[in-house]
């Protein structure tokens, strides 16, 4: 309600109310995260405001909420001339340009420059550059190259008429310089991808551990699928979906061997998993899972401290869906990373294989810490 006197108990009673919300912390934290969720008023002012408001803070006995700007109008408050309420946050504006920056890049036929992307959005290169990462955690270089990749895939599994022309047509000025990031960008020959995977051998193998079904596949370059399941013919259906002309061998007896270390990690990840592994993602991706593979058997940590360790702040959700698109499991740990309150949340091979393996491997490390002990 507008400006009123009011006893010391309402005071009391609307102070404890505030403080009980969990919407206060946002405003005291000014997160802008929180911008559009709810508006907050000040009863001494007669204002209402955006949760990021810079505004110097307001009592907690001062202050309410409201779902929507019309709300706290109705209540008898006029927005804020600091924050402007009424109009587009900063977030969203800043959202809004670098999602038209990410369409001029995808249209392009050949990558903008920085300075030519930060022109046409109306803002600074360096100003440009910081929120872009911020806003997709890629620098819009490496996003530019990300689509030229997406591109070049999708025009040699098209009918055209030369990997050549597939590589031109995805914004490649020089055949050369495709080639220097094919191995990269295909994890193989562009004829060979060009192909479904036709020449390229994997050699896999279905076991049994612990947590059910557990697929393994090698090429050349590595292992390249750790696949966790309940169903053996799905993991097998999931592998030849990624490669539908690959040369797919089973039941090989010297790939035993190999199957065997990797369900003893799988069994006890804290040995660590000495194989060359065939890494295939993009730039985002790669950052994400190599951060991964620093977190210690038995840690764990949240998608917004591996969005801070590979410098993207604001990039929580893109790592969550880096860590979805992981297909080696437990090589490459995403079931290490959890909420930012320590809860799990969803894991590529159920949520029920994630905490048995997060308990697992902090038992391995509480033992291993006993063991260190002198008697």
């Amino acid at each position: 309600m507008p400006p009123t006197r009011r006893s010391r108990a309402t005071k009391a009673a609307q102070a404890a109310a505030t403080l009980a919300d969990p919407r206060w912390a946002a405003v005291r934290t000014r997160d802008a995260k929180a911008d559009g969720t709810f508006y907050y008023s000040v009863q001494t002012t007669g204002v209402y405001c955006r949760p990021s408001c810079a505004a110097r803070p307001a009592l907690p006995e001062n202050v309410s909420f409201h779902a929507t700007a019309a709300d706290a109008e109705q209540a008898g408050f006029r927005p804020c001339k600091r924050c402007k309420p009424t109009q587009a946050s900063p977030v969203a504006h800043h959202a809004a340009l670098v999602t038209e920056a990410c369409r001029i890049i995808e249209a392009a036929e050949t990558p903008p420059t920085l300075d030519e992307l930060a022109g046409r959005v109306g803002m600074s290169a360096h100003h440009f550059h910081r929120i872009f990462k911020q806003a997709t955690g890629l620098t819009p270089k490496a996003y530019a190259a990300a689509q030229r990749a997406r591109r070049v895939r999708s025009e040699l599994v098209a009918p055209v008429a030369s990997v050549t022309d597939a590589i031109f047509n995805a914004g490649y000025n020089t055949a050369s310089r495709f080639y220097e990031e094919a191995d990269g960008v295909l994890g193989m020959t562009p004829t060979r991808y060009q192909a479904g995977g036709n020449q390229v051998t994997i050699r896999f193998a279905i076991a049994q551990c612990s947590l059910g079904a557990i697929l393994v596949a090698q090429s050349a370059r590595g292992v390249c699928a750790i696949l966790l399941g309940d169903d053996a013919q799905l993991l097998a259906q999931d592998l030849q979906d990624r490669f539908p002309q690959a040369h797919l061998v089973g039941d090989d007896r010297s790939f035993d061997a190999l199957v065997s270390r990797v369900v003893a990690f799988v069994e006890a990840p804290g040995l660590g998993l000495a194989l060359p592994l065939d890494v295939q993602g993009t730039a985002f991706q790669q950052r994400v899972w190599q951060a991964l593979q620093t977190i210690p058997a038995g840690a764990t940590a949240s998608y917004a401290e591996i969005a801070q360790r590979i410098g993207s702040p604001t990039a929580a959700r893109a790592v969550a869906q880096a860590c979805a698109a992981n297909a080696l499991a437990v090589a490459i740990p995403c079931h290490r990373v959890v909420r930012n309150d320590g809860a799990l949340s969803g894991y590529r091979w159920g949520v029920e294989r994630k905490q048995a393996l997060l308990d697992r491997e902090q038992r391995q490390a509480r033992h291993g810490e006993t063991e260190g002990q002198p008697a």
